[in-house]
């Protein structure tokens, strides 16, 4: 079945090409380490990549291949790798891409431990992070040098959704010199929701532990692109530098949530919009942050590029900072207090605390990350039992 032309949720169910030998419907989960060769020139042969076929699990076996064919299609890329966790995609793509001497250009709203890798580990090898301000197009046209290597950037951005506009962003690095690889990492959205590979990004990264997997039950991760840049990273970033490769049986699981990404990605938004509704008619709140408002800075960008739907994140700021904030996580009851996102369960975190512990309290501020911001996961329980679960832990604290 030829289904490039078919929609979301058909590419996502019959995405793969990967045939299993016995006729199961379901790719089967290949628990073995190595494969066997049928000799030593065969396997000389694919050593060279003179010759398709697998040669240890680090590298890739059927269960991933099916995995990786559907998912770069559904992200509009040549070619996928799959990763252990988002962390695993990000730095294998990064140690490819990049090389002592050279430079990277990063927004400075970012996940804590990417945040980390960049401000306070790239630098022990003699590469220079310049971190700024990536919706400001001065900003970024100052940064750019003949060193820079890498333009990398979230929308929306965690944890307080800014949007940053994609198409104009690479378009700007590319006019300075076409070899900048732009990245984007598109945990927040999932394709379904945005694809920042046809937008003009070179390569775009995801943890598919949160949406596209969805259940909360394991670490994986994404990286897109052309394939000869899949191949780099493949035999570069993961083989010999990270070993950073999906197992088996993540991959099964993975692809059993990819299946279902379209229905859960329907109810995680209409559940977030009627939070962040909610949220901004309480008097406890200070700032509400969600795309889909139409008071969000970038709201006219985030409906352009984000398909006119808006995710499943909210974000919020409580009266009162870090000590009210705190009394609001710990008082749900129908949410969980959790870091991570995109499970079927509400989640919710105190950034500053916990996934962005990581900056200083300078740097918080220069992210726009404020001490009494939330970082609420919407899930899919019965929008009113969130509602009414946020108002009860609301109403335990005096603004």
């Amino acid at each position: 079945m030829n289904n490039e032309n078919c929609g979301f949720s058909t590419r996502a169910i019959h995405g793969s090409s990967v045939k299993d030998g016995n006729g199961a419907l379901i790719t089967p989960i290949y628990n073995t380490s190595t494969f066997i060769f049928d000799s030593t020139a065969q396997g000389a042969a694919r050593f060279a990549l003179e010759e398709p076929g697998y040669i240890y699990a680090r590298l890739g076996n059927p269960t991933c291949a099916a995995l990786e064919e559907t998912f770069a299609k559904l992200e509009g890329g040549e070619a996928a790798l799959v990763t252990v966790s988002g962390m695993g995609a990000i730095t294998s793509t990064i140690w490819t891409c990049i090389s002592a001497g050279e430079e990277i250009v990063a927004d400075k709203t970012l996940y804590g431990c990417t945040f980390e890798f960049f401000e306070h580990h790239l630098s022990r090898f003699g590469v220079k992070v310049h971190f700024i301000e990536m919706t400001d197009e001065a900003q970024l046209r100052a940064a750019l040098s003949e060193k820079t290597r890498i333009v990398y950037l979230e929308t929306p951005a965690n944890p307080n959704l800014k949007i940053t506009d994609i198409a104009k962003t690479a378009k700007i690095a590319h006019d300075f010199n076409p070899a900048i690889k732009v990245i984007c990492d598109n945990t927040f959205c999932s394709p379904y929701i945005q694809r920042p590979l046809e937008l003009g990004a070179d390569i775009v990264v995801h943890s598919a532990t949160k949406y596209i997997n969805g259940h909360g039950d394991l670490l994986a991760g994404f990286v897109v692109s052309d394939a000869e840049t899949i191949n780099s990273i493949r035999l570069i970033g993961v083989k010999d530098m990270t070993g950073a490769f999906m197992p088996a049986n993540e991959a099964y699981l993975v692809s059993r949530g990819l299946k279902t990404l379209e229905i859960r990605m329907q109810r995680h938004c209409s559940n977030a919009m009627k939070v962040a509704q909610f949220l901004k008619t309480s008097d406890k709140i200070e700032k509400v942050f969600y795309p889909g408002l139409e008071d969000h800075e970038g709201h006219d960008i985030a409906e352009k590029q984000m398909n006119g739907i808006y995710g499943g994140m909210v974000s919020f700021i409580v009266k009162g900072g870090r000590e009210k904030a705190a009394i609001v996580a710990d008082s749900v009851k129908v949410a969980t207090l959790a870091v991570s996102l995109g499970a079927a369960e509400t989640l919710i975190e105190h950034p500053a605390s916990m996934t962005h512990s990581p900056y200083s309290e300078e740097e918080l501020e220069a992210a726009g990350i404020p001490a009494g911001l939330i970082r609420f996961s919407v899930g899919l329980e019965n929008p009113d039992d969130i509602i009414a679960d946020l108002q009860q832990a609301l109403d335990k604290i005096d603004v």
